[in-house]
């Protein structure tokens, strides 16, 4: 099954199971998002905000250090909560050794407390790095945090039953808007993939595309 497909496959299972009400909470904020004129993420020609932040394990990784070793692309993601995340990233796990060929590096970011991340990691077999970024700090320096209005976390609370706050070891309500990026070794942004809509997600075909550009 192609990355596409089980996208469809998952937003068919969404819509399925969610009642109307709820459906329209998250499709709704989607609409939001996407007509409120706002742009999310930096963009190509940008530099990339430099980080340091945990791993799974306890382990700092750093931007700085893996650019010192190739390009560096970098997936922003909400958690290991949303299967549209997970899909991706299986996704990007099933191209890493086509990814690292072309001498890049791979890192995944949510604001998912560390134990989490770790579940995360054991659980789909992830062989890259899986950040925690704490309040989703780095996000919001990448221009991609944002905050769930009341109405949503109603639905993610009562219906969905999924605490944030909870994944996220922290009292604020906040993620980031799923994106993918490609960071050559001097910093600067060469590509990126910012959608409102998490339920479409970048092939990693297309990210391996823009790494060949770079050789």
């Amino acid at each position: 099954m192609t990355m596409r497909e089980a996208l469809e496959q998952a937003k068919a299972s969404f819509i399925a199971r969610l009642p109307e009400e709820a459906q329209e909470a998250v499709f709704g904020h989607i609409r939001e998002q996407i007509h409120s004129g706002q742009t999310f993420g930096l963009g190509t020609g940008d530099l990339a905000p430099h980080f340091t932040l945990s791993g799974s394990l306890g382990d700092q990784v750093s931007l700085y250090d893996e650019l010192l070793k190739g390009p560096v692309v970098i997936i922003f993601y909400r958690g290991a909560w949303c299967p549209y995340c997970n899909i991706q990233l299986r996704a990007f796990e099933q191209r890493l050794a086509d990814i690292r060929a072309l001498g890049a590096q791979l890192i995944a970011i949510s604001p998912q407390n560390p134990d989490h991340t770790l579940s995360q990691k054991e659980k789909e077999e992830l062989s890259f790095h899986v950040l925690s970024d704490p309040d989703g700090h780095v996000a919001e320096r990448y221009k991609l945090l944002f905050e769930l209005p009341d109405y949503l976390q109603q639905t993610f609370l009562n219906v969905m039953k999924r605490d944030l706050t909870v994944y996220n070891a922290s009292n604020l309500w906040v993620l980031p808007v799923p994106a993918t990026l490609v960071i050559d070794q001097v910093g600067i942004i060469q590509f990126a993939s910012v959608n409102p809509d998490f339920m479409e997600r970048t092939d990693p075909q297309y990210v391996i595309e823009q790494l060949e550009k770079l050789r």
